[in-house]
């Protein structure tokens, strides 16, 4: 049977969730592209989550193909994207440019990070 891959990285957070905003942070920085889902505007969100944690809403929750996470490490996601969607790391390293320099960098920067 051939295997199947997934094209995109589901990540389940709710606003003011300190551990939600660390790991889009370090998500964001790796340049991995997330599907961002806030569990408190949708119902059906809120509960995969559930399904996911055994009754909980915890989150971060990060769903890579068939893999699921509770509060993962960055390295953790990064790992089960290299199994489950490896083509997301093929499109990464297709993209990679070195960072501009000086003051049109630093907004270019700030500007991606924010999602702009």
């Amino acid at each position: 049977m051939a295997e199947t891959h997934t094209e995109t990285i589901d990540f389940y957070w709710r606003p003011g969730c300190p551990f939600c905003m660390a790991l889009r942070w370090r998500l964001r920085k790796e340049r991995l592209p997330l599907r961002e889902i806030n569990i408190w505007e949708d119902d059906a969100a809120a509960a995969r989550v559930r399904d996911i944690t055994g009754g909980d809403e915890t989150v971060p929750t990060v769903v890579v193909g068939s893999a699921a996470m509770v509060n993962p490490r960055p390295a953790e996601v990064v790992e089960a994207v290299r199994d489950q969607a490896p083509r997301i790391l093929e499109q990464r390293a297709q993209a990679a440019a070195p960072p501009a320099r000086g003051p049109r960098g630093w907004w270019a920067r700030l500007s991606a990070w924010c999602g702009r």
